[in-house]
C-alpha cells in the first residue's frame, strides 16, 4: 500500500534528536535575522513620514455621496434627538440649580402665559418633536435588541410606523 505522508513528521523528528547546540543555533539564526533596516529618527522626521503615508491612503466614502435611506436617516436623527432632549434637561437643571428663583415654576408659567400664540405653538413642537420621536424609536430599538423586526423590509416598516407615530403624537401634544 503506497501512500504519502503530508506535515511535519519527519522535519520534527529530525529536530527533536538534533544535538542541543545545533537546535538552538538554528532556532537563534530565524530569530536574530532582520529582514527590515531600523533607524532612529527625530519627531519631525517621523511626522513627515506620517503625513506622507495618510496621504496616500484612501479616504472612505462620506455619507453625502449616498441616497438617503429611511435607517441611517432614523439612526442620525435618534443621536441628535438624544443629545437635545439631555441637553435640554441638563441645563434646566442646572440653571433651576444656580438660580432658583427665576427658574421656578411659577416664573416659567408666567412667562409662558406672556408669550404670543404662535410662539407657543412653535416651543412645544420643538419640545414634543424629539421627545415623541426619541421615545418611539426607543421602543422600536428595544424591539431589535428582543429579536424582532431585524429583517429590511421590518426594520423599513417600523421606521414608517416610528414616524407616523412622531407626527400623529407631536400634533396631539401641541393642540392639547
Amino acid at each position: 500500500m503506497n501512500c504519502t505522508r503530508i506535515g511535519f513528521g519527519s522535519a520534527l523528528r529530525r529536530a527533536a534528536f538534533a544535538p542541543k547546540l545545533v537546535r538552538n543555533q538554528a532556532v537563534f539564526r530565524h530569530v536574530f535575522k532582520r529582514t527590515l533596516k531600523i533607524e532612529s529618527l527625530s519627531p519631525s522626521a517621523e511626522e513627515v513620514i506620517l503625513n506622507t503615508q495618510r496621504l496616500k491612503r484612501p479616504s472612505s466614502p462620506h455619507f453625502t455621496i449616498y441616497q438617503p435611506q429611511l435607517t441611517w436617516v432614523g439612526s442620525i436623527f435618534n443621536r441628535v434627538t438624544g443629545a437635545a432632549l439631555s441637553v435640554l434637561l441638563y441645563g434646566f437643571s442646572l440653571a433651576y440649580l444656580v438660580a432658583p428663583s427665576i427658574f421656578s415654576s411659577q416664573n416659567v408659567i408666567e412667562t409662558v402665559k406672556a408669550l404670543p400664540t404662535s410662539v407657543k405653538i412653535a416651543g412645544k413642537t420643538l419640545l414634543a418633536l424629539p421627545f415623541t420621536f426619541h421615545s418611539f424609536n426607543g421602543l422600536r430599538h428595544l424591539a431589535w435588541d428582543s429579536g424582532r423586526f431585524l429583517t429590511l423590509s421590518s426594520a423599513y416598516n417600523t421606521g414608517y410606523a416610528v414616524i407616523g407615530a412622531t407626527v400623529v403624537s407631536t400634533i396631539a401634544l401641541v393642540l392639547w
